[in-house]
């Protein structure tokens, strides 16, 4: 199978080309191919721009034990619609992926459900050192360094120190201190106000736990990517970096805070918290100078109902994957980045940290995973229309310009405005960790 986008706005790292892209079955053939060739399909994309599939490096999709939230399907096709390619999911399902045989169960899962690209984190417990130093097939070691229960909490400093230093896969954490955040939690047990989340999870529980993290990286040379990064003070912590360290936002610590309760109350109830904004400013900063380098969803869908609960019933997480790309194309639209800085963001960087391979690039001999997108569409965001199994999503009701209208999976169209191809398939990302991550390769 031969297909070749032509005409379209190719979106690299380092800038934007007109040009035509040659696929052939999985691969990226050619770029700017001789203009007399032989195809099986051709897309006119001219006036659209041509951006790498994005790679979303920390998601929750629920399954297995959770799926009347979301399961694999469903969000699949959330991330189809959204451009994104290839996701990266934690291992805080039901049970939970602590083992070898559980990373292999949810491949399996994923390669019957997914159709588009998909990994596994194993997670860390203060007794699993053994099955993460043999994990296989997975991008790395997740630790909940605070907000977790039972055994994926591991908030013992001998447990922590153990698997940074004896374990050889890279590792990233939730960052926000267990002990900080009870303490709050007893201040505020008779609070019923959401705004108060943000107290309760306040900027010092993440400023203990993000500085502790980094610390044990530093002393074990350990590489660890900073998951979810919420506040200012943080991204100062994350100036020395030593090529080890690697960071992400998300979307909603980037464009809600502390002032959005009073509109969207529990919906926007998140761990760690939105804080203000400032902080939002601070990561905005962050991103433009290179302290963050990824911008990742944590898509955590709930029901609505469970989400509508007084709190502190109301749990943590917001659905986002099926918008992401498109708010941040909306951010393109109003002048605070550019589509290179979104690829660099979204595909190059998250690529990278994880030492994935042939992933995140429109390069020759990269996989085909791409997705075309109108920078002039306007939409609006609407609960109905949402793909997620939960059905609503906190953006409910704006207006963004910038959206996906096509993807491809590994030179297969999966996705076109509105319609799917429910025949085809991802495959499971591949990580060649012997490159070292994002510090380690070319820039």
């Amino acid at each position: 199978m031969k297909l070749l986008i032509k005409n379209a706005q190719v979106v690299f790292p380092t800038g934007i080309e007109q040009t035509s892209v040659l696929i052939e079955d999985t691969r990226i053939a050619d770029i700017a191919p001789a203009c007399q060739l032989s195809v099986d399909e051709t897309v006119d994309a001219a006036g659209l721009y041509l951006l790498p599939g994005v790679v979303d490096d920390q998601v929750h999709f629920r399954e297995p034990g959770l799926t009347h939230k979301e399961d694999l399907e469903t969000a699949s096709r959330a991330c189809a619609k959204g451009g994104v390619t290839t996701f990266l999911e934690m291992p805080n399902t039901a049970p939970a992926a602590t083992t070898q045989a559980l990373i292999d169960e949810k491949l399996a899962l994923a390669a019957q459900k997914s159709l588009v690209n998909y990994g596994f984190y194993i997670g860390a417990t203060p007794n699993n050192l053994a099955d993460l130093q043999n994990a296989r097939n997975t991008p790395g070691i997740k630790i909940f360094i605070g907000s977790s229960t039972g055994d994926l909490l591991v908030d013992s400093q001998d447990a922590l120190e153990r698997i940074f230093a004896e374990t050889t896969l890279p590792i990233t954490a939730h960052c926000e201190d267990e002990s900080t955040v009870r303490a709050n939690a007893e201040a505020y047990r008779d609070s019923s106000d959401v705004a108060d989340h943000s107290r309760v999870r306040d900027h010092e529980a993440a400023i203990i736990a993000t500085r502790r993290a980094l610390d044990l990286a530093f002393r074990h040379q350990h590489r660890f990517h900073v998951l979810h990064v919420s506040t200012g003070a943080e991204t100062q912590l994350l100036s020395d970096h030593r090529n080890l360290i690697t960071a992400e936002a998300c979307p909603h610590h980037l464009l809600f805070n502390v002032d959005d309760y009073a509109r969207l109350g529990t919906l926007i109830q998140a761990n760690p918290s939105v804080k203000t904004a400032d902080d939002n400013l601070q990561l905005w900063q962050a991103l433009q100078d290179g302290r963050i380098q990824v911008v990742a969803t944590d898509h955590a869908p709930h029901t609505l109902a469970e989400k509508q609960q007084q709190y502190p019933r109301s749990p943590s997480g917001m659905p986002s994957i099926e918008n992401s790309l498109a708010l941040m194309l909306n951010q393109v639209s109003q002048g605070r980045c550019t589509l290179e800085q979104i690829v660099r963001w979204m595909c190059d960087a998250p690529a990278r940290v994880w030492d994935m391979v042939d992933k995140g690039r429109i390069s020759v001999g990269y996989d085909a995973d791409l997705v075309l997108v109108d920078m002039r569409l306007t939409k609006e965001v609407r609960n109905e229309d949402q793909l997620s199994k939960c059905g609503w999503s906190p953006w409910h009701g704006e207006q963004l310009t910038g959206w996906p209208i096509r993807t491809w999976v590994r030179g297969h169209e999966v996705y076109r405005e509105g319609q799917f191809d429910l025949t085809r398939r991802g495959a499971p990302a591949t990580y060649d960790h012997a490159r070292g991550g994002f510090w380690a390769t070319n820039h």
